[in-house]
């Protein structure tokens, strides 16, 4: 199988322009959601959504409910036709092509598996719409059931197979027509969280190695983040940011992104002439601030920007501890009423009692203003 590149992803993470007749061939295609547009009533699900997909790239659509995201996967997929915009694979516009006409592969939320098949049967039948030959189809099925671990449950009907090996099967079987574009529609959201895990891995193994571009919706930001080449973060049927993780969660480019990726402390502040003053300490606010100096404001800070220290002259207390092995998450109750989560290093956190008076700083040299002013 030939092995397609992933593409350039620039400084700002917008990554290789999709729709420009490059062809990601066997490995995957490049696909180009421009400008899509689709109302339900009163309700903008995509409001001028423009997203470039490069061939052989994992991208999740990330965002919280009724962001629009399941929307525009099923106008990818041809379920929904948008009001306004193209949709564009491999430099050809399919916005007007019948879904069983754009060669893609589609595993959803339910496992959607055939109950009267086994799971050959259920893996093949793809191919037997295709008209391949018996013989081939289950040559096919066996290598592809082989591929997710699931060669001793070739025969095997969907209620003896757990939900995860159903979800492996219901994989496999999209993987069988060998797709120009793989379609995930929160494919793990109904499985403990041990498989998930597991099964997540294994998705993002077999996508790297096959190289098939691949579209994945979560609301799950942990899921999003740890399986995606990039990640596109959606809200009220637009994009907030498009970017790799590491600079998503590091350099959010909103106030919603910065909230929704990762865990965010909403802590009171004071606009300065520099900055923000936040626990005494003035801090450079990023991209800089309009707000008048003396403003009170409230400042975005991560766990880890935070630092708590037992003190006597304190006007905050340890209210609780959660251990996640080498970090212990504190959660510290302010004077102002407000509670913010600490992360330390466990044996730095085992001296912090729930109870102690202790005083909380930033360590952070640059933080971010909510949307709306503290009232």
């Amino acid at each position: 199988m030939d092995v397609v590149a992933k593409p350039d992803v620039t400084k700002d993470g917008q990554g290789a322009t999709a729709g420009d007749g490059h062809s990601g061939g066997r490995g995957g295609a490049t696909v180009h959601l421009a400008d899509l547009h689709r109302r339900f009533g009163e309700t903008r699900a995509l409001d001028g959504l423009d997203l470039a997909i490069g061939a052989g790239e994992l991208v999740s659509l990330l965002g919280p409910s009724g962001c629009g995201k399941t929307t525009a996967l099923r106008v990818l997929a041809g379920f929904e036709t948008p009001d306004k915009g193209r949709v564009v694979v491999d430099g050809a516009d399919i916005t007007d092509l019948p879904a069983q006409r754009r060669d893609m592969g589609m595993v959803f939320q339910s496992y959607s598996l055939f109950p009267n098949m086994n799971a050959m049967d259920n893996v093949a039948f793809g191919l037997r719409m295709r008209r391949m030959g018996a013989s081939a189809r289950r040559r096919r099925a066996g290598e592809l059931l082989e591929l997710v671990g699931l060669s001793k449950q070739a025969r095997q009907y969907a209620h003896q197979l757990s939900g995860g090996q159903q979800q492996r099967v219901a994989l496999a079987r999209a993987l069988a027509i060998e797709p120009r574009v793989l379609l995930l529609d929160e494919p793990l959201s109904a499985l403990d969280a041990k498989v998930r895990v597991q099964l997540r891995e294994q998705i993002r193994a077999l996508q790297t190695r096959l190289q098939t571009t691949t579209v994945f919706v979560t609301h799950d930001q942990e899921e999003a983040l740890s399986i995606s080449d990039r990640v596109c973060v959606m809200r009220e049927g637009r994009i907030e940011q498009v970017d790799v993780p590491a600079q998503l969660y590091a350099n959010p480019a909103t106030a919603f992104v910065a909230e929704f990726v990762g865990t965010m402390n909403r802590v009171p502040g004071v606009a300065s002439e520099r900055g923000v003053a936040v626990f005494g300490r003035e801090v450079a606010v990023r991209g800089g601030t309009s707000r008048s100096a003396g403003a009170r404001v409230d400042v975005l800070v991560r766990p880890e920007e935070l630092s708590v220290a037992p003190s006597e002259e304190g006007s905050s207390v340890v209210v609780g501890k959660t251990f996640f092995g080498a970090v212990t998450r504190v959660s510290v109750l302010l004077e102002e009423g407000a509670t913010v989560q600490v992360d330390r290093s466990s044996t730095d956190a085992a001296a912090l009692d729930p109870g102690m008076i202790v005083t909380v700083t930033v360590t952070a040299t640059e933080v971010m203003l909510a949307d709306a002013p503290a009232e």
